[in-house]
């Protein structure tokens, strides 16, 4: 009997580009239901009772939620392909390590700015710590072509989902990702270059045009 695999996501949640790309790497049929974030299916609610939120992941009717956690399921279920996660111990906590840092630093200046007025130091405090934790990021990266080394991985599925969303970031705060952090840009532009990542990640202009009509909602823009 084949697997059921149903996807309940949003087309421009980072979270859930991370699922999309993990079950392309792994090359996993599924089907993708999206969710209108603003009138929430009664299956969601359902399936994702507690956070009542995408993505959620449904595997022969069971449910996983949690980008991260989910995409440790997809690379633990379908291990007949280049696992995602590193097979020793150490290195397997260090890149959980890492992909744990991009959630609670990334995302929170990530949304900081877009929440954020175009003029005002409340702009340029989160705009300076954002790069900030991004430089930390492009040290851990160094000089490897991804983040576990050569070979594209978990950390790089965690990341670089917030690559689609850097031109709406750099046009509200008026700044470029690839002055401040040129070795980032570089290793984003490599992993695009994957048909896993590039057929998962919306277009940035249209991610933009989105994220202009969140400001306009909260009115900042």
């Amino acid at each position: 009997m084949a697997d059921e695999v149903v996807l309940l996501d949003f087309w421009c949640s980072p979270f859930g580009m991370r699922v999309r790309i993990a079950l392309a790497e792994k090359g996993v049929e599924y089907q993708c239901r999206e969710e209108n974030l603003q009138d929430k299916s009664p299956f969601l609610l359902q399936m994702n009772p507690i956070h009542k939120k995408i993505p959620v992941l449904i595997h022969n009717e069971k449910p996983i939620c949690e980008s991260l956690i989910i995409v440790q399921y997809i690379d633990e279920i379908w291990k007949e392909k280049v696992p995602l996660l590193p097979s020793d111990p150490y290195q397997r906590a260090h890149a959980r390590f890492w992909a744990d840092y991009v959630d609670k630093k990334i995302y929170h200046y990530f949304r900081d700015i877009l929440r954020s007025s175009s003029e005002g130091e409340e702009l340029e405090k989160n705009k300076k710590e954002f790069i900030e934790e991004l430089k930390v990021l492009e040290v851990e990266l160094g000089d490897k072509p991804y983040f576990g080394g050569d070979d594209f991985g978990f950390v790089d599925v965690s990341f670089v989902t917030f690559y689609s969303w850097f031109y709406a970031m750099e046009t509200f705060g008026n700044f470029k990702v690839e002055a401040e952090c040129p070795k980032l840009i570089a290793w984003a532009k490599r992993c695009m270059q994957k048909e896993s990542v590039a057929k998962s990640i919306p277009d940035s202009l249209k991610i933009y045009d989105f994220a202009v009509q969140i400001r306009k909602k909260l009115g900042v823009e």
